[in-house]
């Protein structure tokens, strides 16, 4: 084994590694003692940020905060599409938030990557059109009469300005000189994945102006669409993500399917390195594996909620529990509903 062997090995870890905890910025979503994000000093001081993503913190503070939220709402809109599944987008309260499960090269870090990237392309966004950054505003490329007839009015959504961040901010380990690993690979299309999530489901809002409403004039403008349609749109690239490996291509190196036989991945399908583990059990050497014990269950599903699967054969335990629900609701003049509690007994079901 020669000394040069051994340094490309070193090198290709590192680069692996590297790439492999390139989601640390989530944690931005755990700094609540960090009050708003207004000055350099500020970004000198998060964790999770990689030296150039502190430069483009200092570039763009105004932008920060926006981001933030950005980190907070992939985090949310992850446990809410895996809330069913083994592996629930638990967090933990180190880096990386989802543990050493985002660190390998499985279709759950795939979505949680393509669901990063999206958010932080939708929260600057958002802040574009709501006129909290100076740099940008309301897309103003988007302005005339269109060819269906109706004018181009209103604030349209800057999601050129959201993606370009996105990919600036986000992308920046992968991007670095030297980033060609697979893995690097693989987080880069499944960042741009995400992205195009919103960008292929943009919408145009319309609003009618005329005599009792007869839309005599109609003025539109495009907006982004809700981010629990990006969530549904992103976990069903999940539940169909092609399995691939890196091959070169001439000069440079590609994701192919690893099944000859499958049809090539799209830009926007999201791709993975390695099966995921089956996530049934605890396991203290893995951060992030927390296993099922004492998840909640359904006892007459047969789809992964299920007890049978959610448990992975290990059984479930069923206790009645009192549940409190607002019932009777009624309309008062003006304006308000009253209700009243009730309480009822039902049966919950969870995993031994």
């Amino acid at each position: 084994m020669t000394e040069e062997y051994v340094l490309r090995c070193v090198l290709m870890l590192c680069c692996a590694l590297l790439s492999a905890n390139a989601s640390n910025w989530l944690y931005l979503a755990k700094l609540s003692s960090v009050g708003s994000i207004r000055d350099e000093e500020t970004c000198m001081r998060l964790r999770g940020l990689i030296q150039r993503q502190v430069l483009i913190c200092k570039r763009s503070v105004e932008v920060m905060d926006a981001v933030r939220r950005g980190a907070q709402l992939a985090i949310d809109e992850c446990q809410f599409q895996f809330r069913n599944r083994r592996w629930n987008c638990s967090t933990l309260e180190t880096m990386p938030v989802f543990g050493k499960v985002v660190t390998q090269g499985t279709r759950e870090a795939a979505f949680v990557y393509a669901i990063s990237a999206a958010s932080v392309a939708f929260a600057v966004t958002r802040a574009c059109s709501s006129g909290e950054l100076e740099k940008c505003g309301c897309d103003h490329n988007v302005h005339g009469v269109s060819p269906e007839g109706f004018q181009w009015s209103g604030c349209s959504d800057n999601i050129a300005y959201g993606v370009a961040f996105s990919q600036s901010f986000v992308d920046v380990r992968e991007r670095s000189k030297g980033q060609s690993s697979s893995r690097a690979l693989m987080n880069l299309h499944n960042n741009e994945a995400g992205r195009k999530a919103i960008l292929s489901h943009m919408r145009v809002e319309c609003k009618c102006h005329g005599v009792s409403g007869s839309c005599e004039v109609k003025t539109c403008w495009k907006s982004m669409p809700p981010f629990r349609k990006v969530g549904n749109v992103i976990k069903e690239k999940f539940d169909g993500a092609t399995e691939v490996e890196q091959r070169k291509a001439g000069t440079t190196k590609v994701l192919v399917p690893r099944n000859s036989q499958f049809k090539p991945h799209t830009d926007e399908d999201l791709v993975y390195l390695e099966p995921s583990p089956d996530f049934c059990d605890f396991d203290p050497r893995t951060p992030g594996m927390l296993g099922t014990v004492g998840r909640q269950c359904n006892r007459t599903s047969k789809a992964i909620d299920g007890c049978e699967l959610m448990c992975c054969g290990r059984g479930f335990q069923t206790q009645e529990v009192e549940v409190v629900d607002r019932c009777s609701c009624k309309f008062h003049w003006c304006c308000y509903v009253k209700c009243k509690q009730c309480r009822k007994m039902v049966e919950m079901h969870t995993c031994r």
